[in-house]
């Protein structure tokens, strides 16, 4: 179970540093960019505890896909970026994709 807190986190920490990205406006504003660099060293390093027992295809897709939906998320209550019905329907598609990975699929380790 310690490693899916692991994975939960390192996905925490990458949104965290994405969405700093932005803030940092290239690199420009020092607090920013010293998140960016913290975010993603914390969440590559919890990544690799988590892989420890979780399959990387497993882990890696859940990474990708709650991190799209996430950063997208972010980017609109954050930064005032548009959702629209379509973005909002691939998101869910992506979530959904997650679940059943998570929940129905016999290739992760459960």
């Amino acid at each position: 179970m310690t490693n899916w807190v692991f994975l939960a986190l390192a996905i925490i920490a990458e949104v965290v540093a994405t969405s700093s990205l932005k803030a940092s406006e290239g690199f420009t504003r020092l607090m920013p960019s010293v998140i960016v660099i913290l975010g993603y060293g914390v969440a590559f390093y919890l990544l690799g505890l988590a892989l420890r027992t979780i399959p990387v295809g497993t882990a890696y897709a859940i990474w990708a896909g709650l991190g799209i939906v996430l950063v997208a998320a972010a980017g609109w209550l954050v930064f005032g970026q548009k959702l629209d019905a379509w973005g909002v329907a691939g998101m869910a598609l992506i979530v959904s994709g997650v679940f059943v990975l998570n929940v129905l699929s016999k290739a992760g380790a459960h």
